[in-house]
């Protein structure tokens, strides 16, 4: 989950950072040329101060007026040769009265033209386009100079935006370092509440995982997180613990069930006993009888044995799988042979795993007769052991008679069976049995079609130990 929610929470973020950024980095932008622009006008303001006592184009001027001149034209000069800014005034008819460099002209098309313009109604250049730090351009600025209260020139500067472009460069490059550390904070930020949200619901995830694979004293321990999530965990335990109740509440019903009734049950069967002796004409009806008697005493003992399986605590332990197996192929071996089938075993000499020896045992023997009892005469059935992965499985494959896609996904309910099947001997609880002794000790059984014909069941312990414990063998 965290892995969905964390983009999500960045790319917000992100976006929040950057809807600052922009703006930001357009204000740097402006801040410097305007710092720029404002000098201009000091620099135009100045020299428009010296050029309104130089008015005049007549050939007679008085010395005092060039002189006037001759310190406007140097100072222009030095102002061009100390920062490199071409500057120049003109006459409203354009021709000019000093410039420097010499014979420089600003009234071209474009932006020299239009500052000359608002200079010429008696408006300093105030709002110039905007230089990016990619455009290679200049920065044209004038300002009127007035005498008697009418524009009889203009001053024109015309300044170089290297320096101004490189400033606003640094101003975006540290924007963008603060906004990268702003987004690294806030992205450690988001993991760490990501975290701290989460926790208990994966908790929680965990603990309904264990109840769902049969491990019912599994709670949700007290952890951190909002208010609504600890609320909703102490919820799940107060559930969990009335489920554990009812369970075993059903499980005890069970046990003294099936306990109370194979003893009226087995005394029935001794009195069936006494009366085929009595009456050897109705033997026949007796053993029909008696017949069902002892279907029903193996259907209440798979009863109790189920009730146990299901609420017996699990003792896994590290485990010889293999020779686990082979133990209990030998042990079914004299019945397989008596029914005209062959049992043996494939696959690994040894291999270990972590499970419960004696839940491991009665879940193969469970699987082993349910493969040896559906296998015609002239059969074969296949304990394999191998080792994949993370898990130890152990694979008996028969070839009778299978299931069809419907029974597979019906196999291992309590008390199923196929209609197909409904002559063979059994009560329908040997594999439910089997899902529960293994279930406890973290095992797991599953099935699937063998070919060319048959069933396939498949026993998976894992390889390391389960969480919470388990022993050495």
């Amino acid at each position: 989950m965290r892995t969905r929610l964390l983009p999500l929470l960045i790319v917000l973020m992100a976006g929040m950072l950057l809807a600052l950024g922009f703006p930001l980095a357009d204000r740097i932008a402006g801040h410097e040329q305007q710092r720029v622009i404002v000098d201009r006008i000091d620099d135009t303001a100045r020299f428009a101060s010296l050029a309104q006592y130089v008015a005049s184009r007549s050939e007679a001027r008085a010395p005092a007026e060039d002189e006037r001149l001759r310190a406007l034209q140097e100072e222009l000069r030095r102002y061009h040769d100390l920062y490199g800014i071409r500057a120049g005034v003109y006459y409203r008819d354009r021709t000019a009265m000093a410039a420097a460099p010499a014979g420089w002209r600003a009234m071209a098309a474009g932006p020299g033209e239009h500052a000359f313009a608002e200079a010429l109604a008696g408006r300093r250049s105030h709002d110039p386009a905007q230089v990016w730090p990619w455009q290679d351009g200049r920065l044209t600025v004038a300002s009127p100079v007035v005498r008697d209260g009418d524009v009889v020139a203009v001053v024109v500067t015309d300044s170089p935006t290297g320096a101004m472009r490189s400033r606003t460069l640094t101003g975006w490059l540290w924007l963008g370092a603060g906004i990268a550390a702003a987004m690294t904070v806030a992205v450690a930020a988001a993991y760490r509440l990501t975290g701290w949200v989460l926790r208990p619901v994966r908790v929680l995830d965990k603990a309904t995982h264990d109840i769902a694979t049969g491990r019912l004293k599994s709670r949700v321990a007290a952890a951190g997180g909002p208010p609504e999530l600890r609320r909703l965990a102490g919820s799940f335990n107060e559930m969990a613990d009335h489920v554990e109740d009812v369970l075993e509440q059903q499980r005890a019903f069970v046990a003294d069930a099936s306990h109370q009734l194979r003893n009226p049950l087995s005394a029935l069967l001794l009195r069936i006993e006494l009366l085929r002796l009595e009456a050897p004409r109705a033997a026949a009806e007796i053993d029909s009888v008696q017949a069902e008697g002892t279907r029903l005493a193996r259907v209440l003992d798979d009863l109790l044995d189920l009730a146990q399986a299901e609420h017996s605590p699990a003792d896994p332990r590290l485990t010889d799988v293999a020779g686990l197996a082979a133990e209990r192929v030998a042990s079914w071996r004299p019945l397989a042979r008596a029914q005209d089938v062959r049992l043996f075993r494939s696959g690994a000499a040894a291999v270990t795993g972590w499970a419960d020896p004696v839940a491991l045992s009665s879940a193969l023997d469970a699987v082993v007769d349910n493969a040896v009892k559906f296998s015609p005469a002239g059969g074969e059935v296949e304990v394999r052991v191998a080792a994949a992965g993370d898990t130890v499985t152990v694979a008996v494959a028969d070839a009778g008679p299978g299931l069809t896609d419907e029974e597979l996904s019906r196999i291992g309910d309590r008390f199923w069976r196929s209609g197909r099947h409904q002559n063979v001997s059994g009560s329908g609880l040997g594999l439910s049995i089997a899902r529960a002794l293994l279930a406890a000790g973290g095992g797991r059984i599953s099935y699937e079609r063998n070919e060319p014909a048959g069933l396939r069941v498949t026993i998976a312990v894992p390889r390391t130990a389960p969480e919470g414990g388990g022993q050495d063998a």
